[in-house]
């Protein structure tokens, strides 16, 4: 488990000694500088990737090319020299990119009518192959066999969701679908030990209530249309990931640290739109169906139905979404803090500087009253807090002594 600790200060209380400060920090560096370059490879090889498909324009060439590509890598691998083995991963996977991208672009381009039946069979066969190849080490470039696994995993998910977008499906069955995906993502990245991979889990479990994002010029838009569903949602995750963290061994802890932060970032931004907008819970799932074809007789009885469902659902204005949001965040904030869950401690800070930056201009720009109680109620509660964190501590001293 990674925590933060003032080196310094250890030494200083004679905890850990001199050298060991510097073991630690040499170690933290190395992590660091391993992050930084695996990034780079990561990217790297994706955008050399993508470039040379779209560059070469026609399948024979990207077929080719990507045959040679990966035999140059395997040629690099099979020598097994040490500072030359980030080359040949690299060769190896920009070629084997190169022949599932192309091969995935010839066919939604050219045989659109059975591409995503296609590649879903297709990618379902290399995912698992490859996560069983990896688990065996079988060819010992675990890197490597990791990304096909990758690789195939995200053809299998392109196939499926090809053949929802072409059969226009929705509902239901889409909604299982990104079910699917989160699963299959967070037992890939469980896996192949990858917690990038788990993380990406949260975007399509995110999108099982239609709560993602859009791109306009100059403006990167979050959108939540139950937003209270969805924060019921998220909040249920970030309990079953906490439970994980906290009953299974580090391994598997950390994909559970990371996917649980994550849930709960998408939980607060959920929570900004209900703080500012409100909610009626449910408008989207079980409300009336917006008209397909315009027109003002359509419009004009679609509305009618709407505002027949708002006046007997479940209705949660803005000014009570800001109030229970302040609460939560507070209560995770102290919780956090004493169980040493320091990525969601850190999270509700943020949203906590948020939400009041957000309120100081819609709500209270212009009411120095509403400041004013503010703050003499924060300063007991810090107070309160202080003294709680302190018994707390006399206790956990005492039992241990």
């Amino acid at each position: 488990m990674h925590v933060v600790a003032d080196t310094t200060t250890l030494v200083t209380d004679g905890i850990i000694t001199s050298n060991q400060a510097e073991v630690l920090k040499q170690r933290s560096r190395q992590v660091m500088v391993g992050l930084a370059i695996n990034t780079l490879l990561c990217l790297g090889i994706l955008s050399a990737t993508g470039g040379l498909i779209f560059w070469l324009k026609d399948a024979l060439a990207v077929a080719i090319c990507g045959a040679v590509a990966v035999g140059i890598g395997l040629a690099i691998l099979s020598r097994k020299v040490e500072h030359l083995r980030m080359f040949g991963n690299a060769a190896t996977l920009i070629g084997a990119g190169m022949l599932v991208g192309g091969g995935t672009l010839e066919l939604v381009d050219k045989y659109e009518a059975v591409a995503g039946p296609v590649l879903a069979v297709s990618g379902l066969v290399l995912w698992p192959v490859a996560l069983q190849a990896f688990r065996r080490n079988v060819l010992g470039a675990a890197f490597v066999v990791g990304s096909i696994a990758v690789m195939g995993l995200a053809v299998h998910l392109f196939g499926i969701g090809f053949a929802i977008e072409r059969w226009s499906l929705a509902g239901l069955p889409v909604s299982l679908f990104y079910l699917y995906a989160s699963v299959a993502l967070v037992a890939s990245g469980w896996v192949l030990d990858v917690r990038l991979v788990s993380a990406l889990a949260i975007l399509p479990f995110a999108q099982m209530l239609d709560t993602g994002t859009f791109y306009t010029h100059a403006v990167y838009a979050f959108y939540s249309p139950e937003a209270t569903l969805s924060i019921v949602q998220m909040s249920l995750l970030v309990a079953a990931c906490v439970w994980f963290m906290k009953t299974r061994q580090e391994r598997t802890a950390r994909h559970a640290r990371i996917i649980a932060v994550l849930a709960f970032v998408t939980a607060n931004l959920c929570a900004l739109v209900g703080s500012l907008w409100g909610d009626v819970v449910g408008e989207t799932i079980w409300g009336p169906t917006r008209p397909e074809g315009w027109s003002s007789e359509t419009w004009e009885l679609y509305q009618q139905e709407l505002d027949a469902f708002r006046e007997t659902a479940m209705t949660i204005p803005e000014g009570a979404f800001s109030i229970l949001w302040t609460i939560a965040l507070v209560a995770v904030a102290l919780w956090t803090a004493h169980r040493n869950m320091r990525g969601l401690f850190n999270t509700a800070l943020v949203f906590g500087v948020i939400h009041a930056y957000t309120q100081l201009f819609e709500s209270f720009g212009d009411e120095p009253l509403a400041y004013v109680i503010g703050g003499f109620i924060l300063i007991p509660v810090a107070w309160g807090i202080w003294q709680m964190d302190q018994a707390l501590q006399k206790r956990s001293e005492n039992s241990t002594g």
